[in-house]
């Protein structure tokens, strides 16, 4: 399995050859200091950091890669491990391999992919639920989808800011793939990863304020004393001018914290947000029933009921990590991966349908 390193890395043991020399060439090609082949430096993008190889003192012949923890900056990482391509066999392989490999996941040449394993945080019950290879083994083409968006439901609610985030960063994968014909890719995967804990989850605005994407006017996002209470979140719905005022303190203010130009410098640790017309818009109707006695003492599990449900286009990409790993049967080429390029647009078709239902 993988080790942790004292110093924050992973350690990843060499397999017997010829993978595990293969996976270390790899390595060391696209992070090679010499290297000016832009296809190659961009690849960098989607790995996990490569530190070389790294041997105990205890047991020098024992040799490890030794690799970025995609997973370290995470409270509470929810795990996914997702095997992309139509084939999990490699060009060399024996027919005894292929057929072992083929009866393992006979589905994987129709749906391009295959869920190795995943380990999700559920903030109701504080717990992690993990399912092994066997689960993914089960799923058909009928039911890929409930399958994986179990991977996104943190026991209140689907994560769909983690899942919009997911989609962007296997497009920009697919797209690398789309443009090189070098290297093809077997039996590899894509790690996800995202923050499963609400007080380290973060809803922030891009760089196109709430005011701009919501046509509300600019000055209701302007700075203005901000209410505060003990139990960290005040909610007033006012009949007069149908607006929804929220105060969430400095407990909260990782969790929903927004993006610098929607608050002034003087209230950095907490949140004010101001939506005028909510009638219009069913997903913040549900904020307006909110009363601070039902807030006491359940502030998580009522905001996670809003924010989970926070329409999309308001959000920039929440705290999530796509990283390709597994390189022990990556080939040199002059075509595109097709394989491999087949696996990830199935899975964004997917991740979308997911979203979109």
């Amino acid at each position: 399995g993988i080790l942790q390193h004292p110093d924050g890395t992973v350690l990843k043991q060499l397999q017997p050859p010829p993978r595990g020399p293969r996976e270390q060439e790899f390595y060391n090609k696209v992070y090679d200091s010499d290297c000016c082949d832009s296809i190659l430096l961009e690849l960098r993008e989607y790995l996990p950091k490569y530190f070389g190889v790294w041997s105990p003192p205890t047991a020098p012949n024992d040799t490890y890669l030794k690799l970025e923890d995609v997973t370290r900056k995470f409270n509470k990482p929810c795990i996914m491990d997702v095997k992309i391509g139509q084939k999990s066999y490699d060009p060399y392989a024996s027919a005894e391999k292929i057929q072992q490999q083929v009866s393992k996941y006979p589905l994987m040449e129709e749906i391009g992919f295959l869920v190795l394993g995943m380990r999700v945080y559920h903030v109701s019950s504080d717990s992690y639920e993990t399912q092994n290879q066997h689960y993914g083994r089960s799923l058909t083409k009928e039911t890929v989808k409930d399958g994986i968006s179990k991977f996104f439901h943190n026991g209140y609610c689907l994560r769909k800011d983690a899942i919009a985030a997911s989609i962007q960063k296997v497009e920009k994968i697919l797209e690398w793939f789309e443009g090189q014909t070098q290297l093809n890719f077997y039996a590899s995967s894509l790690l996800f990863v995202y923050e499963g804990s609400c007080q380290a989850t973060t809803v922030r605005l891009s760089d196109v304020t709430l005011a701009e994407k919501r046509g509300v006017p600019k000055g209701l996002l302007s700075g203005g004393d901000i209410l505060e209470y003990n139990n960290n979140i005040h909610v007033i719905n006012s009949t007069e001018n149908g607006k929804i005022e929220a105060s969430v303190s400095k407990g909260l203010s990782k969790f929903y914290a927004l993006h610098k130009k929607a608050y002034s410098k003087r209230h950095h640790s907490q949140l004010s947000l101001k939506v005028e017309n909510l009638e219009q818009d069913n997903v913040w109707k549900s904020s307006t029933c909110i009363t601070q006695e039902h807030l006491n003492g359940n502030v998580i599990p009522q905001l996670e009921k809003v924010f989970c449900h926070m329409p999309a286009e308001i959000k920039e990409s929440a705290n999530v990590e796509v990283r390709m790993i597994d390189f022990a049967h990556v080939f040199p080429s002059n075509t595109k991966d097709e394989g491999y390029i087949y696996g990830l647009k199935n899975l964004i078709t997917v991740l979308q349908n997911i979203l979109d239902n």
